[in-house]
């Protein structure tokens, strides 16, 4: 299978990202050490009033953790991307993003960085804001429910140069956050890079419409 590399970058600890994606398109999202947390949405990208609706993702697939076939799901019913390789196997969808006022809240800290804040600040570059933000994914972040409803977020099960692919069903714009926080365990209590790439698949399937 030949691959033609689009897009290939680091994103720093901290920091946040985005990027247009073509339908048929891949993102592959590389923890490169470790235990580090990737806050992550997506919208169609010539509309994003239509983006990803986490309710009906998990309530379609019967389940609140992505692995490998996992459709993410627009608020229109439309999937805008599937995951195709993962090798983690559990992906969170019910943590959400950090913020300042959920660290002061929880941790009586506001922190300086925080997911919230970076996805305002990539959103921005797309003439989205703060009513643009919901419900996001967590990749690579461990939030196991028990059978009492008691959650909270645990160690990761990623380790160093875990990925996951996902494919791009329809043009998007997906916009991502590598998790700040110091205060749980979402980043290791110590925030480090991931790895970025886009690309396409000389012989890829037809793309679901």
């Amino acid at each position: 299978m030949d691959e033609v590399v689009h897009l290939d970058e680091v994103v720093a600890p901290k920091t946040g990202w985005s990027c247009r994606m073509a339908a048929g398109q891949h993102l592959k999202i590389v923890d490169l050490r470790g235990a580090q947390a990737v806050d992550f949405l997506a919208y169609a990208a010539d509309r994003p009033e239509e983006r990803y609706n986490a309710a009906d993702t998990m309530k379609i697939a019967g389940s609140i953790f992505l692995t490998t076939g996992s459709r993410l799901y627009s608020d229109m019913g439309r999937v805008l991307l599937t995951i195709v390789e993962d090798t983690v196997g559990f992906h969170d969808t019910i943590g959400g993003c950090c913020s300042r006022e959920s660290n002061l809240a929880r941790y009586g800290k506001p922190g300086e960085a925080n997911c919230r804040d970076n996805f305002l600040d990539q959103l921005a570059r797309h003439g989205l804001g703060k009513r643009d933000i919901v419900a996001n994914i967590n990749f690579f972040m461990a939030v196991p429910v028990l059978p009492d409803g008691a959650m909270a977020i645990s160690d990761s099960r990623s380790r160093p140069g875990d990925y996951i692919v996902l494919r791009a069903e329809t043009d998007v714009l997906v916009v991502l956050s590598n998790c700040p926080q110091m205060f749980n365990p979402a980043a290791g209590y110590d925030p480090t890079p991931i790895r970025c790439v886009v690309y396409s698949n000389s012989d890829e399937k037809e793309t679901v419409r």
